[in-house]
This record gives structure tokens, sequence and C-alpha cells, in this order.
């Protein structure tokens, strides 16, 4: 797998500055971002493409992004995923550890660290 050129990366956030901004730096670093608004939205597209990496928000409007994490075995093989969230507590962590996020940040953490965790969960492949 590449290092980053070509990446399908699913962003499921329904902070639409968020993911915007998400999406820029994805596209600015040669990977492919696919946004979603909500989980449902996400697990509604037929047509979404074999994603290297997921990036999940917590607090969704609908199901959370942990609940789409529980949801994701379900789909077939799956991709890694990242946690990223606004509300950071040890219980959300835990349980985003427990369902076997490959990293998880608060948003307000660096775009280079997303960028490079998702870079690296690429590389490791599905589960």
């Amino acid at each position: 797998m590449s290092t980053g050129s070509h990446l399908c990366v699913a962003v499921v956030d329904d902070d639409t500055s968020v993911a915007r901004s998400l999406g820029r730096l994805l596209r600015a670093s040669g990977m492919q971002p696919i946004t979603y608004a909500s989980a449902e939205e996400f697990l509604a597209d037929t047509e979404r493409p074999r994603f290297d990496c997921l990036v999940l928000d917590i607090q969704l409007g609908g199901m959370s992004g942990l609940d789409l994490a529980k949801h994701l075995p379900s789909l077939g093989p799956v991709a890694p995923f990242i946690i990223i969230t606004a509300h950071d507590d040890d219980e959300s962590r835990c349980t985003a550890e427990n369902l076997g996020a490959f990293a998880y940040f608060r948003k307000s953490d660096a775009g280079s660290a997303v960028l490079d965790a998702i870079r690296r969960a690429a590389a490791t492949g599905t589960r």
C-alpha cells in the first residue's frame, strides 16, 4: 500500500466544517476522502468503495460513531478505523479501544498526527 497517495478514506462527521476541513487536509495529502454526515448515510451508501481507513466522529445526530464501529464487522472485511471527538472522556476512549480503534483523537489534535495515523492504519489493511 502506498504511504498516502490514492488512499480512500471515509470521514463520518456531522459537523460540516470539520468534515470539510478534514476532507481538504486529506486531499492535500494525496488521499481521496468521501464524507458522510451520519452513520446512517454511510451505511445507506450502497456504492461506497472499499475504504483504506475510516475516520468516525463519536457524537453524531443518530447512531454514534462507536455504534457504527460495533456494526462494521457485519458489513464484511473491515477497514481500520480512527475515532475523533470533540467530547473526550475515559468511557468513550475505553469503548473505542475495546472495539479495536486504530487511534483516538480529539478534534483539537494536530492534523499531521491524524494523517500519520491514517497512513499507518491503511498500511495494516483490513481485519
